[in-house]
């Protein structure tokens, strides 16, 4: 099943690659808990400074979940709260992800790709990509687990109207929607993605860990506390500001060491 989720590594980006070309990489109860098992795994290692998630076979990101499991798996209340158990330990992986996350879509994005793709921070498509979350001719909900994501990218307009109507739309759509980051060739979404990564790299992880923190403490209406207004200070106390201020002024690269 590991091979199902493949991760490969180059220099600080991490690369996860849903498996299963032959099946537009539909997701299956293993895939998922595999997924947040990777997921964990990579947001303990304080090397990385960006992970991409991507499909295998350049068709799919992927088209949501395995119907065929339906039957084995997901039959009644009990077998789909169990098979909720292992999608959502991924779900909460990847939104707890402290480095910055990227969604390399080519082809469709739908359903669970799509809840995947939105926890994503940056999500680069092609032009022929598709998304939507046809679930409703399947009778099935998506979840409040599930939801969130979509919700939080979109508002509450859009992610009715992508639930209630469950049209497949295109990548100029989903752009409009802000669905997307970015909209390429379709030839040059690897490329373009995979430079965005290298964007994200080439600045103080650090900061990029504390942006992100910071987002998401922000959705939460309680007021700061003094601690936590404190921690904007906290990148003065680094190495990484001496590299950064002092190559500035120098007009050379920085070299950030996460520290």
């Amino acid at each position: 099943m590991s091979d199902l989720i493949r991760t490969r590594r180059d220099g600080p980006i991490a690369t996860v690659v849903l498996n299963r070309p032959e099946k537009l990489n539909a997701m299956t109860k293993p895939m998922w808990r595999r997924l947040g098992e990777v997921l964990l795994e990579l947001s303990g290692d304080d090397s990385l400074r960006c992970v991409v998630l991507r499909g295998a076979g350049g068709k799919a990101f992927s088209p949501g979940n395995d119907i065929s499991e339906f039957e084995t798996e997901r039959h009644d209340p009990a077998s789909a709260k169990a098979y909720g158990a292992a999608l959502y330990l991924a779900l909460d992986a990847l939104k707890a992800c402290p480095h910055p996350t990227v969604a390399l879509i080519e082809g469709i994005c739908v359903g669970g790709g799509l809840e995947i793709a939105a926890l994503c921070d940056l999500r680069v498509c092609g032009e022929s990509s598709r998304f939507g979350v046809p679930i409703k001719r399947l009778g099935l909900v998506m979840a409040y687990p599930e939801i969130e994501g979509l919700l939080g990218l979109v508002g509450r307009a859009a992610t009715l109207e992508i639930l209630l109507e469950g049209r497949v739309f295109g990548a100029a759509e989903a752009k409009e929607k802000g669905l997307v980051t970015r909209v390429v060739a379709d030839s040059q979404v690897e490329s373009e993605a995979m430079e965005t990564a290298r964007r994200i790299a080439a600045g103080a992880p650090l900061v990029a860990r504390w942006h992100k923190k910071f987002i998401r403490r922000l959705a939460d209406p309680a007021p700061l506390s003094e601690a936590e207004l404190d921690e904007g200070y906290a990148c003065y106390a680094t190495e990484d500001f001496q590299t950064g201020y002092r190559s500035f002024l120098d007009k050379t690269t920085p070299d950030f060491k996460g520290r």
